[in-house]
């Protein structure tokens, strides 16, 4: 009994000690309303009630999170998972999750969408959804946690990214497919279209055009959904064809796809990332769509689960897949809007697996805890420098960094892993600069000066 009772203590102090590292980046994004509401202590609580309601354990050092019927784990909602815990830097729970799904990959390289349990395979082949959020948040693990221990975060990131660029991209038309197994021109999944994520996609790569087709291939098909259908605002099918038409390949969705329901509700979210990060017209344009549909209804509070292209209800009954991704969506209105959207979707709760996750996932959306990776300021290190003349030294340091040809009259800044602006120098002497770091903490910072990125590690 004493072992058991010292074993139970055990687990108890270990997972406190998991939640105690968890650190929040509260970043601005560069576009966009920000809420002025926003309480830490809010963003902690929801983290780790979702954590101790879905994150279970499997053998290896794996974690999964549970599905609706908790027996399972869908590869999206491991996704989340890392998502989440890379941007709470939980390195513990990130670490478990991904092994989880490299333990479950098919031929391709993805994870089979359906797990029973820790081990059964139920539903083969990959859904390109999971790809996406995975990719992402391994960019934001390397930065967060270094790629210098057993995982390299960076190098898996641009090794999924490329799995997904051979199976998961239709060869020649840019057509996201919903997976590595089917799809394409013939059907898509509006939801899953995340044009900020490709074109940090070919920023992490340098493989810009090609994720730039994707991304000009996004708008187009969502553009001519709505067009096609009459849709109502930004009201896009869960399902549809490249040229925007309902798809005739899956009556098992929900009104055969024709509806903007538990897939489509996402949308708005996915579009208001790339208005955040990159201010692009037509994210915009969307989002506009998006407030003005909250405006027909009444306001956010009036947001219920699912309607048809027309407008019209499917539920009566309010849903935070819904509520939050529309709140997201209002990050371009003025700042009542923008803190109301806040309140609202803190304050509407649910115990649903799909419903919770996502919840949370647009509450550090909402309060700057979900910024672009691979930013100026958050530049990954494998990025090449663009004058390969330039030094400095000594790496790792303890006291100060010499900066050898850097350029005269240059501002040289230091960022660390969030992308926070430590301090910034003027370069006064293009021979030899020196920059006192003595007091900044240990840990990995990045020189920017101009199109110079460099990291260096603080001893």
């Amino acid at each position: 009994m004493r072992k058991i009772t010292l074993l139970l203590l055990f687990c108890v102090v270990s997972i406190v000690a998991q939640n105690s590292n968890i650190q929040f980046s509260n970043t601005t994004y560069p576009f966009g309303s920000m809420p002025s509401n926003v309480q830490e202590a809010d963003l902690k609580d929801a983290y780790v009630q979702w954590k101790a309601n879905f994150a279970t354990t499997c053998t290896g050092g794996r974690a999964r999170i549970k599905f609706d019927d908790p027996n399972f784990t869908v590869s999206e909602g491991i996704a989340y998972g890392m998502l989440l815990s890379a941007y709470a830097n939980d390195k513990e729970l990130f670490d478990g999750l991904w092994k989880y799904y490299k333990s479950h990959t098919n031929a391709n390289g993805v994870m089979n969408w359906k797990i029973e349990g820790c081990d059964t395979v139920n539903g083969q082949n990959g859904a390109t959804d999971a790809e996406l959020d995975a990719a992402i948040a391994l960019i934001i693990a390397g930065n967060r946690f270094g790629n210098t221990g057993i995982l390299n975060y960076h190098q898996e990131a641009k090794d999924l990214i490329a799995i997904m660029k051979q199976h998961e991209i239709e060869a020649t038309s840019y057509v996201l497919k919903p997976g590595d197994a089917w799809g394409g021109s013939n059907n898509t999944n509006p939801s899953y279209f995340a044009p900020a994520y490709f074109r940090v996609y070919g920023k992490f790569t340098n493989d810009v055009q090609f994720w730039d087709n994707v991304t000009a291939k996004t708008y187009e098909i969502l553009n001519a959904n709505l067009s096609v259908n009459n849709a109502v605002d930004c009201l896009v099918s869960d399902w549809c064809k490249a040229d925007g038409s309902y798809s005739d390949i899956v009556p098992w969705a929900f009104n055969s796809g024709k509806s903007f329901y538990y897939d489509a509700a996402r949308t708005p979210w996915r579009i208001a990332t790339d208005y955040i990060w990159f201010g692009k017209t037509d994210a915009s344009s969307y989002l506009t769509k998006c407030e003005n549909f909250v405006s027909r209804v009444g306001g956010l509070d009036n947001i219920t689960a699912g309607y048809n292209q027309d407008g019209t209800q499917i539920h009566t009954f309010k849903d935070p897949t819904y509520t939050g991704s529309f709140a997201a969506s209002l990050m371009n209105s003025n700042q009542n809007v923008v803190d109301n959207a806040y309140s609202t979707t803190k304050n509407l709760t649910s115990t649903a697996y799909f419903a919770t996750t996502l919840r949370v996932i647009y509450m550090f959306t909402l309060s700057g805890n979900f910024y672009n990776p691979v930013s100026e300021v958050l530049s990954n290190e494998e990025v090449a420098q663009q004058q390969k003349d330039i030094i400095i030294y000594p790496n790792p340091t303890t006291n100060e960094l010499r900066l050898v040809n850097f350029e005269l009259g240059k501002k040289v800044k230091i960022y660390n892993t969030l992308g926070k602006e430590i301090m910034t120098t003027d370069v006064k002497n293009s021979n030899m600069e020196l920059v006192d770091v003595s007091e900044l903490p240990t840990g990995i910072y990045f020189i920017n000066s101009g199109k110079v990125k460099i990291k260096f590690i603080k001893k």
